[in-house]
């Protein structure tokens, strides 16, 4: 065999090599400027990984079992802000961001947060109504208030995970007025804004997310739908108009309640009249 041809079979099997390595699933943790990546495997393979089971699973909308990872294992030793937050950034372009306390936390009386991995050999069923699972990587919650965190704080098919300043430190234009008392019902509108709604929208073109339109610019959703309206849309988006190309979800009450929701529209009302440049 000629040396042009070995030459050309061992070009033809790094290729390979490289393609199958660059195929496999990473998760990126970027934490203090410092960012790691993980495979699957090696998230498996860490010794606190274990088996878990979600009695109601925000995305399959039954019970699950998992293997996975404490998430606070992943975090451990980073010194961060007591404000700060962990962007879960999705393949899709859902950015959630989650306090940093509660992530953090290990007391199972509360919410403990786990990364869930997708074993290949094993793989977890298509979300309903879509084409695809949760994983290879999904943020799961156990303990006994694991029903009280939001369903947005639940991102699936996860590709990073950073610490970042506070949503409202890191975009000047999310903050209510400073001189706004500290109960003042718009603050409590801003918190679930960011919570529910900033994970698919920008809003004055703050925020990660690129799965849904900006909710402030050029037009804010209080300015073109009528009040009832408005919130029919936020309950169930189809009850209003539909299209293939839907992602907004349904919230029901127990997600979402009709105060909630009030809030969030007195938060849009209020940054309707704070506009940026387009």
């Amino acid at each position: 065999m000629s040396k042009r041809v070995l030459f050309a079979i061992l070009l033809l099997t790094l290729s390979v090599i490289g393609h199958c390595a660059a195929a496999q699933p990473m998760i990126e943790l970027t934490i203090g400027g410092k960012t790691q990546s993980f495979s699957r495997a090696a998230l498996l393979a860490r010794p606190g990984a274990a088996e878990i089971h979600v009695p109601r699973d925000v995305a399959y909308g039954t019970s699950m079992t998992y293997r996975a990872v404490p998430l606070a294992d992943l975090l451990d030793g980073a010194a961060l802000p007591a404000d700060s937050v962990l962007e879960a950034r999705a393949t899709d372009g859902f950015a959630a961001q989650l306090p940093m306390d509660l992530v953090r936390n290990r007391d199972p009386a509360t919410a403990v947060a786990w990364l869930a991995v997708e074993d290949p050999a094993q793989p977890w069923p298509k979300l309903p109504g879509k084409p695809v699972s949760a994983g290879p990587f999904y943020l799961v919650w156990v303990g006994r208030e694991a029903a009280s965190v939001r369903s947005e704080q639940w991102p699936y098919q996860i590709a990073q995970l950073a610490a970042q300043p506070s949503p409202s430190t890191r975009w000047p234009v999310l903050a209510v007025d400073p001189a706004l008392p500290a109960t003042d019902p718009i603050r409590a509108g801003q918190s679930l804004f960011i919570t529910q709604c900033l994970a698919c929208h920008r809003l004055n073109h703050a925020g990660s997310a690129d799965t849904g339109p900006d909710l402030n610019v050029p037009m804010n959703p209080v300015e073109y739908f009528q009040p009832a309206a408005l919130r029919r849309y936020i309950r169930n988006p189809a009850s209003v108009r539909d299209w293939p190309g839907r992602t907004m979800p349904a919230f029901p009450q127990d997600q979402l309640s009709d105060r909630e929701i009030d809030l969030i529209v007195a938060y849009l009302a209020y940054i309707a009249q704070r506009k940026v440049g387009r």
